[in-house]
C-alpha cells in the first residue's frame, strides 16, 4: 500500500544495533527508509550508517546528532533505554538517576535537536517514542524503570501537543513481554515463569522483537498522517487482564 512506502524518508533509530531496535530499524528499511542505526561503542566496531555514542555521556545527544551527514533524518525512533534497578529500600541515587537520565532525558532532548532541525527547515516529520507496558503496570522490584517508562506515555502526550504546529507527530509503542537480550537472563532461568505469562498472554506466546516492526512502520508513515499523541500497546493482549503474581 502506498501510504506504507517510506521511500526517500531518512530515519534515526536509538539503541539499534541489537533487540527491539535492530528489528524497528530493519523494518523501517524494508519499507525504503534511509535508516541511521546507534549504539554503543562498546557493542560493535563503527560501519557506514551506524553511530556509536554513549547517550549517558553530558553532551552524548549533541554528539550523536553531530555524526550524522547527509540529509537531516524526518524520522526519529527513540528506542534506546536499559533496566538497572534494585529493590526499592536498596535503590540509590546513581542508579536511579542513570535510568532517568538514559531512558527519559536523552529522548527529549534528542527529540527536541530534531523537532529544531525540521522545523528550521520546514519539513513535517515523526517521532515514534518506544516505552513499555511498565508504563502503565508497575512491576515488582522495577520503582525506577516503571517511573521512565511512565513518563515516556506522558512524554508522547505533551510533545505531541508541542510540536504539532510544525507538522511533526509523535507517537508511541508500548511492548510487552518481548525476548531480547535484556530479557533473556530471566527467560532461561525462570522457565515456569514464562509458562505463567505464556498463560496469561491473550496470543499464547512472549513477543518477539518482529513483532514489533510494523507498528513502528505505520506510524512512522502517512498511513497513519492524522494520528498524533497515542501509544500503541503490542503485548499479545497481556494487559488486557490482571496477571496477579506468581508463586514459585
Amino acid at each position: 500500500m502506498k501510504d506504507f512506502d517510506l521511500t526517500d524518508r531518512t530515519a534515526l533509530v536509538t539503541g539499534s544495533t541489537r533487540g527491539i531496535g535492530a528489528a524497528l530499524a530493519s523494518a523501517l528499511e524494508a519499507a525504503g527508509a534511509r535508516v541511521w542505526r546507534h549504539g554503543l561503542p562498546t557493542e560493535i566496531p563503527a560501519q557506514a550508517d551506524t553511530i556509536l555514542q554513549d547517550l549517558l555521556e553530558p553532551d552524548g545527544v549533541e554528539s550523536l546528532c553531530a555524526k550524522m551527514t547527509g540529509p537531516a533524518p524526518d524520522l526519529l525512533v527513540c528506542n534506546a533505554g536499559s533496566f538497572f534497578d534494585k529493590p526499592f529500600l536498596e535503590m540509590d541515587r546513581a542508579t536511579y538517576e542513570k535510568t532517568l537520565r538514559l531512558n527519559v532525558e536523552q529522548a527529549y532532548f534528542l527529540v527536541q535537536a530534531f523537532a529544531r532541525r525540521l522545523s528550521a527547515e520546514k519539513r513535517p516529520g515523526a517521532v515514534v517514542v518506544i516505552s513499555s507496558t511498565n508504563g502503565f503496570h508497575a512491576e515488582e522490584n522495577s520503582t525506577a524503570y516503571d517511573l521512565s517508562k511512565g513518563a515516556l506515555v506522558m512524554m508522547v502526550r505533551t510533545l505531541a501537543m508541542a510540536l504539532a504546529p510544525y507538522h511533526i507527530r509523535v507517537n508511541g509503542i508500548a511492548p510487552g513481554l518481548i525476548r531480547t537480550p535484556l530479557t533473556r537472563t530471566w527467560t532461561e532461568q525462570k522457565p515456569d515463569l514464562v509458562r505463567h505469562y505464556e498463560k496469561k498472554i491473550l496470543l499464547g506466546r512472549l513477543g518477539e522483537t518482529d513483532d514489533l516492526g510494523g507498528s513502528c512502520v505505520f506510524l512512522c508513515s502517512e498511513a497513519a498522517r492524522y494520528i498524533t499523541g497515542q501509544t500503541l500497546v503490542v503485548d499479545g493482549g497481556l494487559s488486557v487482564g490482571q496477571i496477579g503474581s506468581f508463586e514459585s
